[in-house]
């Protein structure tokens, strides 16, 4: 019977184990701050030199930036495109392009990539690096890698086994950890015509981050976000909560509505995955914020591997553009409006699992080597049919040590039209500000008048 109970145990322990990705060996650590930075990115440039070694990034703010200015002057204003590529061209670069940046450039005469000289210019307070050295050999994803333990706040898995510890670091990456700003959703019709989504108020709250020394628990929210609708008319007074937590198998999302017709506070469960978000008038799903961001459990999560692509970066002029209507032309975002440059990204794909529902069956995520945010990402339906596309607009705000990613643009291949979200520009642009009382976290502040 003894022999029985130890087989018994032997065999529960290889089940547990194999549901686990182990953390990486003190030997795969140990390129860490050598060859890679402590976030898990490549020192050294590229083979011809169109990406830079990594120096450290944008520390020192441009001479124009006034201190404790939420508008930050874009630092590399003055640089020239070093490379132009439209329709003319498209097929010589498709290979480092996404496949929506490409059909763009092939549907759209007036769509072009003006491509200017590569920076890194990610930098990351030293205390969220040092974790992150931490959790390469401490950090596990469980649970098939829908949730992840033994980590402190930082990057879990800076050398990632999988696609999904990959997408764990663009959930978990370092974005501050209180925000609170005005900010513009629009909608461009497939006629080219732009109609106000969204005007609001926004606090979001990356609570693991407020005490670095706390290792993550499976229950603890690592990222909240309250939005309090302003504009227009018709959703003037709405307002909404969202919590996402380390573990959303042991606890999902938790959501909350406020809308004054009813005059209560709801919960509001359906503000997750291919739920259409009505922020961007129902062009994209909740889980398209941020390029990606919820619960990975729909989906089988693939790791492809690193690849040099053009992508939106060191978008100052889309962020804290004060006149949005610059941006909003038809087809697609205003072309010289878009900073482009060369960098490495992490390639994931997302396939959905047989017996799950979602309107995506395939997506691809991009993931910025230096940073972790998703850059951009493919969707495709059922029929295998490119469905939608979305690019982040990463800046770094120089004065905090913040990778800011916080406007995001989708555009749907079939429907013809294009949301933008988070402009933050007519409004004072990103800023950071003190945590707010708890009460103001609570579901009920959301049929108050909001946080002053």
């Amino acid at each position: 019977m003894k022999f029985f109970y130890n087989v018994l145990a032997a065999s529960l322990a290889t089940i547990i184990a194999g549901q686990a990705h182990a953390a990486v060996s003190a030997a795969e650590a140990a390129k860490l701050g050598a060859e890679l930075t402590l976030i898990g990115a490549e020192k050294a440039g590229n083979a011809d030199g169109s990406i830079p070694a990594y120096e450290g990034g944008l520390t020192t703010p441009p001479a124009s930036y006034k201190p404790g200015e939420s508008m930050r002057p874009d630092p590399f204003a003055g640089e020239k495109p070093v490379l132009v590529i439209d329709g003319k061209n498209v097929e010589q670069y498709k290979d480092q392009l996404t496949a929506v940046t490409a059909e763009l450039a092939r549907r759209h005469p007036s769509f072009r990539l003006e491509v200017y000289p590569t920076h890194r210019s990610a930098s990351i307070p030293q205390g969220v690096l040092d974790n992150t050295l931490k959790n390469a050999t401490t950090a596990t994803a469980v649970e098939g890698g829908n949730a992840i333990e033994n980590a402190l706040p930082g990057t879990p898995f800076p050398i990632p086994q999988s696609g999904a510890e990959a997408m764990w670091n663009h959930l978990l990456r370092y974005q501050g950890v209180n925000l609170a700003t005005k900010y513009d959703n629009w909608f461009v019709d497939s006629s080219g015509r732009p109609s106000l989504a969204t005007t609001g108020d926004a606090w979001i709250n990356y609570a693991v981050y407020g005490d670095l020394s706390k290792p993550m628990q499976a229950k603890d929210t690592y990222y909240q976000i309250k939005l309090m609708y302003t504009g227009p008319a018709r959703r003037a007074g709405e307002a909404i909560m969202l919590r996402d937590a380390v573990n959303p198998l042991t606890q999902p999302r938790r959501a909350w509505q406020y809308l004054p017709g009813v005059r209560r506070v709801k919960l509001a469960p359906s503000l997750a995955y291919d739920t259409p978000n009505p922020g961007s008038a129902g062009a994209a799903t909740y889980d398209d914020a941020f390029v990606f961001i919820g619960a990975l459990d729909r989906y089988d999560w693939k790791l492809v591997g690193k690849q040099e692509m053009f992508v939106p970066y060191n978008a100052y002029r889309v962020t804290y553009e004060a006149d949005t209507a610059k941006l909003l032309t038809p087809n697609h975002m205003e072309s010289s409006s878009v900073r482009w440059e060369k960098h490495r990204v992490w390639v994931v794909e997302a396939t959905l699992k047989e017996g799950a529902r979602h309107i995506y069956h395939k997506r691809r995520f991009y993931l910025d080597e230096d940073t972790w945010v998703a850059l951009a990402s493919d969707q495709y339906d059922a029929r295998g049919q490119l469905y939608r596309g979305s690019f982040s607009f990463l800046s770094q705000s120089y004065d905090q040590q913040v990778p800011d990613a916080s406007p995001y643009i989708n555009y749907d291949l079939i429907g013809g039209g294009y949301s933008v979200t988070g402009l933050t520009g007519p409004y004072g642009g990103i800023k950071y500000v003190k945590a707010v009382s708890n009460a103001q976290w609570s579901p009920d502040s959301l049929a108050g008048a909001g946080i002053r």
